[in-house]
């Protein structure tokens, strides 16, 4: 069953507004504000402000577990029991959360304050209308766009321009450096992770998610036949979501924290935040494109929303992984690796994809 998060909010919110606002002004003898209440326009905007308020609840949920996960594997590699502080460590991320609220924002002096205001909305805007793009299971989504997997990676493209503009907005050389670094590396590794998912698309012959994950229902999880995409793929969502060992545009070693040195504040845990979400974000598409999405053994006993997230967390926990064993790689090296070895990778996957179509082997 289709879970209609826009229906359910429309309905809540001519509920608040009509039922229970407009009847209270009603009642007092204002009746134009009853009416007012009550027209398509107000009904619509906070419908709108709802659902936005709904999602980024979610995505803060999202960046919450996803950080608790990340902090406990990696005290597991290092030998410790990582964050301690309440159940199981999970009060230490709203401790933080509360610490980054309370913080002075300050803006710096010769910054070009429109453009630095601009571009962590833009980023963490961009974050939250991927996280929507994603079906968790085919009775859980909240959008099915025929072309859903072009949507969300077009999306994924805005970023680099978005930190661009935050640190040249910044005027400060270590904020530029590091966007100059981040939209090099952004932008030579969108290509290779654009190619891997070609391969996907030749087989399925759909760029939609629903019909991807049927195919792989249908026939194999295409991990199988495109494990080389898989890796593509990987390698280049950890340098697009700009983590170990591919952090080098927020060195804090060299460049204090790269592009968003000058963001202080909640706007400093809104951008990690966005960060997060693009890894649950990057985690799922995996997921979706190779894992098979909800598919699982024991369908009739295990929800197919549960095989979902187990997939996304195991595929997430190989980032944490990489970032716990491997150690920073300089910027040339990262260019490199993406030009001249993941962009052949990518086209070798592709000849593959094209192969087995062609012989109809899968």
């Amino acid at each position: 069953m289709y879970l209609d998060l826009w229906q359910l909010t429309e309905d809540l919110t001519h509920w608040l507004l009509v039922d229970v606002l407009g009847a209270f002004f009603g009642w007092l003898g204002c009746h134009g504000i009853e009416g007012w209440l009550g027209s398509e326009n107000v009904l619509l905007v906070t419908t709108i402000l709802i659902v936005a308020l709904i999602v980024l609840i979610v995505g803060m949920l999202v960046s919450i577990t996803l950080i608790w996960q990340e902090r406990k594997m990696l005290g597991r590699l290092m030998d410790r029991r990582g964050t301690m502080v309440g159940p199981i460590g999970l009060f230490q991320n709203f401790a933080d959360a509360f610490k980054v609220l309370i913080k002075e924002h300050i803006v710096p002096k010769a910054a070009d304050s429109l453009v630095y205001h601009v571009s962590p909305v833009l980023i963490i805007g961009v974050s939250i209308c991927m996280f929507v793009t994603i079906p968790y299971s085919p009775g859980f989504y909240m959008s099915d766009p025929d072309l859903g997997v072009i949507l969300t990676f077009a999306l994924f493209g805005i970023i680099p321009f978005a930190v661009m503009l935050g640190a040249w907005a910044s005027n400060n050389k270590y904020s530029l450096i590091g966007g100059m670094r981040a939209g090099a590396q952004l932008i030579a590794y969108e290509v290779p992770l654009l190619l891997s998912v070609v391969g996907v698309v030749i087989l399925t012959g759909s760029l939609n998610f629903f019909e991807i994950v049927q195919y792989q229902q249908d026939n194999i999880w295409l991990i199988v036949p495109m494990i080389l995409g898989f890796f593509v793929f990987l390698v280049s969502m950890v340098a697009e979501l700009e983590r170990t060992p591919f952090d080098l545009p927020e060195a804090e070693a060299e460049l204090v924290e790269g592009w968003g040195t000058e963001y202080g504040g909640m706007r400093f845990g809104l951008l990690m935040m966005s960060e997060y979400v693009r890894g649950f974000v990057g985690a799922s598409i995996a997921t979706l494109l190779f894992l098979g999405g909800w598919d699982g053994p024991f369908l009739d006993v295990v929800p197919e929303g549960l095989w979902f997230l187990l997939k996304m967390f195991i595929v997430f926990g190989i980032i944490i992984w990489m970032r716990g064993a491997m150690p920073r790689i300089r910027t040339d090296q990262i260019l490199n690796m993406g030009w001249k070895r993941l962009l052949p990778l990518a086209a070798v996957n592709v000849f593959i994809a094209i192969i087995f179509k062609t012989m109809g082997w899968f």
